[in-house]
């Protein structure tokens, strides 16, 4: 795997908060309509690779940014991953679009779609609220945008998957060994194995001592989760006038695809597509299914 790594090309763009986001170009016709990919909590841009070649860079630019705290983004130390920001992370990304454009070389006069992982999906619909008219359609699958109350606890109970987080593995003798890990058990070990590798080979960073170091640090994604249920993104649904799909897999209580039939009731464009048997982590599970299901919801919108 080390051996024959191939990065696409990536631009740093500047957010708010002394952030900076890397954008990674995925392919597709430079002239072609733009797709923007937003990631889920945890993982980066380049883990969409294979599902842009699913047929997405066919019909689609594909870019792909690392959000704050993820993959190749830069942060300040004291960043409180308030989800607002990872909004201003795809917002900034739109602008430094228009930017280009306007120069010749970017998305000005083309439409621009969005694809929202989870977390991202999340992201892709506060951008849309805070500046309508950004996104032509929006394809989201299991967004996190919990109704009031849904991730209630008990006061002084941690979030679980916080509490996961903090415990995760960092540091690996080798992208080859973070890979056999993540394959021989679950929830990863579903991935099909070039999304594995795209998450792995994108996810870690070589150490000079030759091990590799998880980007999205533990604590950083524990706060992320933490951060998760005060998005306040369901009160603003009515403010989203853009078609958008929301696509979910098994539907599991207390999980994501749980409210997914809530958010779509509170759009005033929702459609729900379910694509069971695929879980959470869909778009890497079989991303090929996934792409053709955007695919799809994109051509009516």
């Amino acid at each position: 795997m080390d051996a024959h790594r191939t990065v696409p090309p990536v631009q740093p763009v500047p957010s708010t908060d002394g952030v900076t986001v890397a954008v990674h170009d995925l392919g597709g016709e430079p002239r072609a309509p733009v797709l923007l990919l937003a990631h889920a909590t945890g993982f980066h841009g380049l883990a969409f690779g294979p599902m842009a070649r699913s047929g997405l860079t066919e019909r689609y630019h594909c870019i792909a940014p690392d959000l704050r705290g993820h993959g190749d983004s830069v942060v300040p130390s004291d960043l409180d991953y308030d989800w607002r920001g990872f909004a201003d992370d795809v917002l900034a990304v739109l602008e430094h679009l228009d930017e280009a454009g306007r120069s010749g070389d970017g998305a000005t006069g083309r439409p621009v779609f969005g694809f929202g992982h989870s977390m991202g999906g999340a992201a892709l619909l506060m951008a849309e609220a805070s500046r309508p008219g950004s996104f032509a359609g929006l394809f989201l699958f299991e967004p996190i945008v919990p109704p009031p109350g849904a991730f209630m606890r008990p006061e002084g109970e941690d979030n679980p998957l916080a509490a996961g987080a903090e415990r995760r593995r960092e540091v690996f003798d080798s992208f080859e060994a973070a890979y056999e890990n993540y394959a021989s058990k679950p929830p990863l070990s579903i991935f099909r194995p070039d999304a594995l590798r795209a998450y792995v080979e994108g996810g870690f960073a070589p150490q000079p001592d030759g091990t590799v170091l998880l980007k999205c640090r533990g604590r950083v994604e524990a706060q992320t989760f933490r951060m998760a249920a005060s998005n306040g993104m369901y009160e603003r649904l009515k403010d989203i006038a853009c078609p958008v799909t929301i696509a979910v897999g098994v539907d599991q209580p207390l999980a994501p695809s749980a409210f997914a039939p809530a958010i779509v009731d509170g759009l005033p464009h929702g459609h729900l597509v379910g694509l069971d048997p695929l879980g959470h982590f869909g778009p890497m599970e079989d991303p090929e299914t996934v792409a053709q299901a955007a695919l799809e919801a994109f051509a009516r919108a």
